[in-house]
């Protein structure tokens, strides 16, 4: 199972036959997605590599094909409205790659969105959403990712990337990545991925990575304080940052002494998230925390009762490997120094 996209996801592409567009429409199709249509006003009737079909608007594109995910792809200056059109047809998830959106554009652009019932948004100014081996809609990297039962949610693109590359090659896969995106105002926050991710039986647990700037995971820590039963891993970014200065993405920025890397740690240490000092150290705190869950807990004595003694003359298993005889000594004290030397 998965969150947000599986193989059944019929995507259109806003802004196909732009730079952007074309290039990740292209990696989408190679990867397996089903791209069922393209979107560019005044481009209609015409394919995409000879197969997808192009459409003036959206609902001309909902309407032929079914088309029930966008991907967008559209300018800046541009990008506010291509969400609203796709948002008027009912799409069902939305996921909004473009970066540089105004700020007051997204206002109107979530307002909007949140009236509309049918419709998630992901992004703006993010990676995308991938279910491993069944849709990529975006710009990650499809060959780092392998099916599993790990999710994954992120402000950063980049460092998901580096989350799911460790899970890997830990053989760990993923259920789903989902990058949230790192704009001051945008669509799904950490919470909305936590209760996808809890809600799915076949994700057994999530990493979840965020960076200076907000009060959203924050949030996050308290829903997984409150209501998540599946291991969560965590890293913030920015530690290093100084306050009042933006640090890569548009809501990466510590205002006013809120939103320090130290404070979001501390909420999600509070919260019961194992929380990694290091981006390179998160595959490896996933597999220790998946081991610590799985560890069988040792049987309790009843109470009042003490541990049966071991028969006359014999040694249980747990006194023979705790420490050697005197006679076997020296011998296993050789063998040692000689597998160290």
């Amino acid at each position: 199972m998965s969150i947000l996209v599986d193989r059944n996801t019929r995507v259109l592409v806003q802004g196909i036959t732009g730079s952007a567009g074309s290039f990740h429409a292209e990696q989408m199709l190679a990867y397996g997605t089903n791209v069922v249509a393209g979107v560019t006003p005044n481009r209609g009737g015409t394919r995409f590599q000879g197969t997808v079909p192009i459409f003036h608007t959206v609902a001309a594109a909902v309407k032929e094909t079914g088309a029930n995910a966008a991907a967008i792809f559209v300018p800046p200056p541009f990008a506010a409205d291509a969400i609203i059109e796709a948002a008027e047809s009912d799409i069902e998830l939305i996921v909004a790659i473009t970066e540089g959106i105004p700020v007051l554009d997204m206002v109107r652009v979530r307002r909007y969105v949140e009236s509309r019932p049918k419709t998630r948004l992901v992004g703006p100014n993010c990676p995308g959403v991938i279910t491993p081996g069944q849709c990529k809609i975006g710009i990650m990297p499809g060959h780092v990712h392998r099916p599993g039962r790990i999710g994954v949610v992120s402000r950063s693109g980049t460092l998901n990337y580096e989350a799911v590359k460790q899970l890997s090659d830990l053989g760990l896969g993923q259920s789903t990545s989902v990058g949230i995106g790192g704009d001051p105002v945008h669509g799904t926050d950490f919470v909305q991925a936590l209760q996808l991710f809890e809600d799915d039986p076949e994700t057994d647990a999530v990493i979840m990575i965020g960076e200076i700037g907000g009060g959203e995971e924050e949030k996050g820590a308290e829903f997984v304080r409150d209501h998540m039963t599946k291991p969560v891993v965590g890293f913030i970014a920015g530690r290093t940052a100084p306050p009042g200065k933006r640090m890569g993405h548009a809501g990466a920025v510590i205002s006013g002494g809120a939103g320090t890397a130290d404070a979001k740690m501390a909420a999600m240490r509070e919260a019961g998230i194992v929380v990694v000092d290091g981006p390179h150290l998160l595959g490896r705190a996933m597999k220790d925390a998946l081991s610590r869950r799985a560890r069988p807990k040792p049987a309790k004595a009843p109470a009042g009762k003490r541990p049966a003694a071991a028969a006359p003359g014999k040694k249980g298993a747990a006194s023979r490997s705790a420490a050697p005889s005197q006679r076997g000594g020296k011998a296993l004290k050789k063998a040692a120094k000689g597998e160290r030397d």
